[in-house]
């Protein structure tokens, strides 16, 4: 038996009962769908006018308008979606499934993108897989056709490919890291559990909340560059300029280069303070956040004790008054350890050129194993009824 956590203790109510937590619950959850709503039209709004599609008299008003009423309905469309999973429609967070869905289509499609792109030696294929067999096919040099279709620059290749699949592997391998602690029933004599504390303890929230940050530091940064480019602080906070292959905005000084993952080993080399600035950001930063995030989520020590409490388990042969002092053992280490793994991870995936992001493949894996754990427990449940 596993002790499974109960959010609904993380909010203590009065002697009136359900009524009362029905109350705060509805005025949560409506709470946050009116933020949601706030933050989609306000970013929509945002990056209209900053110009990331270009100069609104450019577009004309009635274009920007359009714009802006797509980015909003589809923020709309992502809060009705994850609501639906919320009521029982499907499993798992809605938010997670459409982060996990994006980041693997953008795996798939740079693997066996069929778009053909002109990278001065003619036409090639964007995806690595397919731009391998047309190399292969299409050049008499076979040697020379594998070490381009292995090492081609500006393009998909087929070792971004192959550290992805390594990254993944990897990821699901320390998953797998726990340390269970033995419960037992205060009451009901003979009735045994566990409470597993993963090396992973917080998932992928300090992944989530790095990402939030860096996607604020970098529309933020790209906003005011736009309107004050000359400015000292301005070209402190970044300095950006267009890529000639994606057409996109890249940083390329300032706070927001430093926090960009170096785009691959010869970088890493060339510029070796980028590098090490990169690393020991990411590391602090996703073990700071993790650290907060059982504080401020209900997870943390203190509070698994009560509720371990509150259903009436203890821990064989410790006292009832020494639970949180033996749980401070083991979950401030796994969130703060975990975290600096997580962010390990992260950088090993950006180093060794995984498709993507690290960031990007790190939410994708976490948020897989955490479906196949789902529905594993789903399983299992309907084998226990059935008697199985």
């Amino acid at each position: 038996m596993e002790v499974v956590k109960d959010p609904s203790l993380l909010f203590p109510v009065s002697d009136d009962g359900p009524l009362m937590h029905n109350t705060l619950f509805l005025l949560r959850n409506g709470a946050q769908k009116l933020l949601g709503i706030l933050i989609a039209i306000g970013e929509a709004v945002a990056y209209v006018l900053s110009g990331m599609y270009g100069s609104v008299s450019q577009l004309g008003t009635g274009n920007a308008i359009l714009i802006i009423l797509q980015l909003f309905f589809a923020g709309i469309i992502v809060i009705c979606l994850d609501e639906l999973l919320q009521k029982g429609y499907g499993l798992g967070s809605g938010i997670s499934l459409f982060i996990a869905t994006n980041i693997c289509e953008n795996i798939i499609w740079k693997a066996f993108s069929p778009t053909t792109i002109n990278s001065g030696r003619g036409a090639e294929f964007e995806g690595a897989v397919i731009g391998l067999f047309h190399l292969l096919i299409t050049r008499t040099d076979k040697v020379r056709a594998l070490r381009e279709a292995f090492y081609r620059q500006n393009l998909p290749n087929v070792t971004n490919l192959l550290a992805t699949v390594l990254v993944f592997l990897i990821v699901i391998y320390f998953q797998g890291f726990r340390v269970v602690l033995p419960v037992r029933s205060r009451n009901a004599r003979g009735q045994q559990g566990s409470y597993p504390i993963k090396l992973f303890y917080t998932s992928n929230m300090p992944i989530i909340l790095h990402s939030a940050l860096i996607t604020n530091l970098y529309f933020i940064s790209q906003l005011l560059y736009k309107k004050f480019s000359g400015n000292f602080l301005v070209n402190l906070l970044g300095i950006w300029k267009e890529s000639e292959y994606s057409g996109h905005s890249i940083p390329v000084g300032g706070l927001a280069y430093y926090v960009t993952a170096p785009s691959s080993l010869a970088d890493v080399v060339a510029n070796p303070f980028h590098a090490l600035f990169y690393v020991v950001f990411m590391l602090s930063a996703c073990a700071l956040f993790s650290k907060t995030w059982i504080e401020v989520s209900g997870s943390s020590a203190r509070d698994v004790a009560r509720q371990l409490k509150e259903q009436q388990m203890v821990m064989p042969g410790h006292r009832e008054s020494n639970l949180e002092r033996e749980l401070n053992r083991y979950i401030p280490t796994a969130a703060a350890f975990g975290g600096v793994c997580i962010g390990a991870l992260t950088v090993l995936a950006d180093f060794m050129g995984a498709i993507g992001s690290g960031t990007g493949i790190l939410l994708a894996v976490t948020i897989i194993y955490q479906y196949f754990e789902t529905f594993e427990k789903e399983r299992a449940t309907e084998l226990g009824f059935f008697g199985f």
